[in-house]
């Protein structure tokens, strides 16, 4: 089954994003799926997936991006 295109951007208290952090260290860490909700779809990483840094910089803004990506399996 196909799931539609999706592009949510979701903000989080500094407790939470912690939390979700942690929780995804620990994942990596033992080398287990990382399973997270997001704007109410529960999405699951595989160990597989890989991690980057992104840094953007504009005249107003700086941003940093904790990137995970993987292949979708078909």
């Amino acid at each position: 089954m196909t799931k539609p295109d999706r592009d949510i951007e979701k903000s989080y208290s500094d407790a939470e994003f912690t939390e979700k952090l942690r929780r995804l260290a620990d994942a990596i860490e033992n080398n287990q799926q990382f399973e997270i909700q997001i704007a109410g779809e529960r999405v699951y990483v595989p160990v597989r997936a890989t991690y980057s840094i992104e840094h953007e910089r504009s005249d107003s803004e700086e941003e940093v991006e904790f990137q995970i990506k993987w292949p979708l399996e078909s």
